[in-house]
């Protein structure tokens, strides 16, 4: 699906994305732009992306292993989601702080529904697994059923929907990226 913008350029362009305000937002000049990097980088290699990706796994793991406590009630389980929360919660901390130097000194993050979203997302995520880890503390399978799961379901859930919006900074606003674009617009 195409869609033409006459209103950046005055002339016709089409960019491949749908443009279906307030959730996605297209903008043609980002489209084309080179994209700018990350303010938080290695080489020219983003950390932001790079250090999501454990936490992510800590916390669905923790949602597997919820579920593998529910059905067999064995205490390996519990004792494994509890890991696997503080893990995800150390490691998201460390995932936060690239974030919010990107969100902070990026412009054209803050000028986004996608960047506000994602950061309101992933700030709930971690308040959320926070509670998760200290509702555990000193009686880790007793907590576990049904609120531990519950809040471990939702974490899942928000994760997913906030990876969407992190990847619609990515790949339609081209922030995060290797390029030479303006941090305000293209």
């Amino acid at each position: 699906m195409e869609t033409t913008d006459t209103t950046t350029t005055g002339s016709s362009a089409s960019s491949p994305f749908p443009n279906i305000p307030p959730v996605i937002e297209t903008d043609d000049r980002e489209y084309r732009d080179t994209g700018v990097p990350s303010t938080v980088a290695i080489a020219g290699h983003p950390l932001h992306p790079l250090s999501v990706i454990f936490p992510i796994a800590f916390l669905a793991a923790a949602l597997g292993s919820d579920f593998g406590y529910w059905l067999t009630r064995d205490f390996f389980w519990a004792r494994a989601s509890i890991w696997l929360i503080g893990l995800g919660l150390g490691g998201g901390l460390i995932a936060a702080a690239t974030g919010l130097s990107d969100f902070l000194k990026i412009e054209r993050v803050r000028k986004r529904n996608a960047g506000w979203i994602h950061m309101i997302l992933n700030v709930s995520i971690l308040v959320l697994t926070l509670l998760n880890f200290l509702i555990r503390l000193g009686n880790i399978d007793g907590r576990i059923l049904p609120w531990g799961l519950l809040i471990s379901l939702v974490v899942g859930t928000l994760t997913s929907v906030s990876g969407w919006f992190g990847a619609e900074l990515s790949y339609r606003h081209k922030i995060g990226v290797v390029g030479a674009g303006s941090k305000r617009y293209p």
